[in-house]
């Protein structure tokens, strides 16, 4: 005989369900961690409960004080959570229940369905401010780095070839602009997830004279204008999951924007570059090799991109063919959306310590730089400047780069005889083209890897910010 769990379900019901049933449908191993979250929303709907006279003050009073005694107990790791009772929900209301004989009207007028669309909400809400948070961190990190190597100039790449010059700084201020682009999806994200959807009941509300205003207010669901954000319609209420879709997305594109930081990471320290250091601290040693040092950090940040791409893809085919309203599937959104939050959090929180504890080697930057190959471009542009149309200047030095190739020497040093034999437009004035300072100097439009542009954009970083 099937054994049966300890749970009663309902009237409906002559007993609990099978314990192997209980095991498979239970969510406490995981939504347990919204229960600060689920007794601020309980706290917030019994004091409304008391508003329109389904609580009286006594009744409030005492449910807000068992609420709050029960989560210093789970803060303290003293809460026993009980997988017979499902979820964060039932756990932490029949615990009150038990101690305080009013807790059993805490759930008049609404249901499971709306309370943990409810604390879904205020957690990622939450969550998102903190991310925020991170993601300036290892922003203040990339400037940090670049501000302390202002002067270093490194060869820029395309198709991972050697292409032009531009300022470490430069290059590390990219990844700040993608991160800032992350920031604004978050935020814009963080309006669609602050919309509360108490009040909507199972699917369809409730006969009794809620008052949802009062309860969003009471729980910060209001705009920047301090208007109030409530979800218009209860089927929708409890069956939204596109905010967690939307966080997800973000999270996804942020950890490609950090995985493509690691990946020039794990270059830059490779011996063929040897642009960085990172600190002992940060990378890890080899079993079986004495001499290594690997940059364990940048390459989980690589890695993890994948698993925050598929939590993204998870939650698309999970509800791409849910009817309408709440379905049980839903349940499995939950650890999707935790380890998403979880992961692009601890991932750049690391990258930013990291690279706090990376130093730059200037002498392999500027070996690197010093190659007059990268300024070939500029030498077209001093053709343009003496008449010539570009696409004829660019094959022009196409044949110069050919004659260097052919005859073992730099771009740098060709005799002016050598570039009049191309192009007669050559001047004496031609190699003066491969001062690696003043090409820099010369780089000046907005956006540009230009000496003045970058310190600008550094200065503007700083103050951004600060």
């Amino acid at each position: 005989m099937t054994k049966k769990s300890p749970v009663s379900r309902s009237g409906r019901f002559a007993g609990g369900p099978a314990a192997d049933v209980a095991q498979f449908t239970e969510s406490i191993s995981f939504d347990w961690r919204l229960w600060q979250h689920d007794i601020q929303g309980s706290i917030a709907h019994a004091t409304m409960l008391q508003k329109i006279g389904v609580l009286a003050p006594g009744e409030l009073s005492a449910i807000t004080k068992g609420l709050n005694q029960i989560g210093k107990e789970i803060a303290a790791g003293k809460f026993l959570w009980k997988a017979e009772l499902e979820d964060v929900h039932m756990n932490i209301e029949a615990e009150l229940t038990r101690r305080v004989p009013a807790g059993a009207k805490l759930h008049t007028a609404r249901s499971r369905n709306d309370q943990v669309a409810l604390d879904v909400r205020l957690w990622l809400r939450d969550e998102i401010k903190m991310l925020l948070a991170e993601i300036a961190d290892l922003q203040r990190a990339l400037v940090s780095l670049g501000g302390k190597n202002a002067e270093v100039i490194i060869p820029g790449y395309t198709h991972l070839q050697r292409a032009q010059p531009v300022y470490l700084a430069h290059h590390l201020l990219a990844y700040v602009e993608m991160l800032e682009r992350d920031c604004e999806r978050l935020w814009d994200c963080h309006s669609r997830v602050n919309v509360c959807p108490l009040g909507s009941g199972a699917i369809a509300g409730s006969t009794l004279p809620l008052q949802r205003e009062f309860l969003a207010k009471l729980l910060g669901f209001v705009n920047a204008n301090g208007e109030v954000q409530i979800t218009q319609n209860s089927m929708d209420g409890v069956s939204d999951r596109d905010f967690m879709i939307e966080f997800a997305a973000a999270g996804a594109l942020l950890a490609v924007h950090i995985s493509r930081l690691a990946e020039d990471v794990i270059l830059w320290v490779s011996a063929e570059f040897n642009y960085l250091k990172i600190a002992d601290a940060y990378t890890t040693g080899s079993s079986l090799m004495p001499q290594k040092k690997n940059p364990d950090i940048a390459e989980l940040a690589r890695g993890k991109t994948g698993r925050v791409v598929g939590n993204l893809m998870a939650l698309l085919t999970l509800l791409k063919g849910l009817p309408m309203t709440y379905n049980r599937d839903l349940q499995e959104d939950k650890e999707r959306l935790f380890d998403t939050a979880d992961t692009v959090r601890a991932t750049a929180r690391l990258m930013a310590a990291m690279l706090n504890n990376t130093t730059v080697n200037k002498t392999a930057c500027a070996a690197a730089a010093s190659d007059p190959a990268l300024l070939a471009t500029d030498l077209a542009d001093y053709l343009v400047r003496k008449g010539r149309p570009f696409r004829s200047a660019h094959h022009a030095v196409g044949v110069v780069v050919a004659l260097a190739e052919k005859t073992g020497k730099g771009l740098n040093q060709l005799s002016l005889e050598e570039l009049q034999s191309v192009d007669q437009a050559f001047g004496r004035d031609a190699l003066g083209v491969f001062d690696l300072q003043t090409a820099m100097a010369k780089r000046n439009l907005i956006g540009a890897p230009g000496t003045k542009e970058v310190a600008k954009q550094l200065d503007r970083w700083r103050k951004q910010l600060s």
